[in-house]
């Protein structure tokens, strides 16, 4: 499997807007009706990767720690189903029944949401404000398969809880690292295309 980092969002960008299918309801649902007035989590996940596979426990408890003290999660899957199968919506909804997701599962099926966002990686990680300005972008925590650090949330922990305490976000964020988004053939020069801030050369898989 490549090693795929985050594009890395610039920090103060305005959450793109979307309306995407939630899989377990089967209903739209959008960024305006998700969001919080406090902190917004936005993730891209998908069902088979390892990287993501890893920390899907935590993902729950971190959700399960932050939402009652008014932060939204939402988690988002982009990648091609019709050659990555696994990632389809009754797939993601299974996996989200399984797993006892205690956040909104959205597919994005043109892709189109993924390519607002700059998003390159599975997981790649966001926070955003109550005005939905990007505060945080990035790792989960240090934890990668095989690499025998625990998982702990500690980056994405971390953030919310200078967001809770009223302090201001340490600008100096790593960037996740995980399997390259699986782009639609038609997609994938336009990937190239997105801004790299931080300058990190990005692999993509077979």
């Amino acid at each position: 499997m490549a090693a795929t980092p985050s594009n890395m969002m610039p920090l103060g960008t305005i959450a793109p807007d979307f309306t995407l299918l939630e899989v377990v309801s089967g209903q739209p649902r959008s960024l305006l009706a998700l969001k919080s007035k406090i902190a917004t989590v936005i993730m891209f996940i998908c069902n088979h990767c390892p990287y993501v596979k890893h920390i899907q426990a935590e993902l729950v408890a971190v959700a399960k720690d932050y939402q009652p003290k008014g932060v939204s999660v939402i988690a988002i899957s982009s990648n091609d189903v019709e050659n990555y199968p696994d990632d389809s919506p009754a797939k993601m909804k299974e996996l989200a029944l399984q797993m006892g997701f205690n956040f909104p599962y959205l597919y994005d099926e043109t892709q189109e949401v993924a390519k607002s966002y700059q998003a390159a990686c599975t997981p790649d990680f966001y926070i955003f404000d109550g005005d939905l300005h990007c505060v945080y972008r990035g790792q989960f925590d240090d934890a990668r398969p095989k690499n025998d650090i625990p998982v702990t949330g500690k980056d994405l922990r971390t953030a919310l809880d200078a967001i809770l305490a009223g302090r201001p976000v340490d600008p100096e964020q790593k960037p996740s690292i995980g399997c390259n988004i699986k782009w639609k053939s038609n997609l994938k020069t336009d990937r190239l295309n997105f801004q790299n801030p931080v300058g990190l050369k990005l692999n993509s898989s077979p």
